[in-house]
């Protein structure tokens, strides 16, 4: 069974960083996309940012710029570094990986932008 664990969330004034880590467990990480997503009060879950097993990267408009998705396949961990924080930035912030046809989820790290 996959299972998906993020940490470093927490609470940052705006322009700030944070580093989220998300560690996999159950599969063979090395051959697993991987991605980040958001959700904030009221809104839809939207992707951040992707990184296929060949290490190719992909970031939403709002991304760009300012965060960073790296893997440690080593490590079976997913990074996604945060700079320039913004209090839009606000959200619950949840790993995912498509693993052999699959979607699996963690259970999300807060993320709040405040001064």
């Amino acid at each position: 069974q996959v299972q998906l664990v993020e940490s470093g969330g927490g609470l940052v004034q705006p322009g700030g960083s944070l580093r989220l880590s998300c560690a996999a467990s159950g599969s063979d990480f090395s051959i697993a996309a991987m991605g980040w997503y958001r959700q904030a009060p009221g809104k839809q879950r939207e992707l951040v940012a992707r990184i296929s097993s060949g290490g190719r990267t992909d970031y939403a408009d709002s991304a760009k710029g300012r965060f960073t998705i790296s893997r440690d396949n080593a490590k079976n961990t997913v990074y996604l570094q945060m700079n320039s924080l913004q209090p839009e930035d606000t959200a619950v912030y949840y790993c995912r990986t498509l693993y052999v046809g699959y979607i699996y989820w963690g259970q999300g790290t807060q993320v709040t932008v405040s001064s």
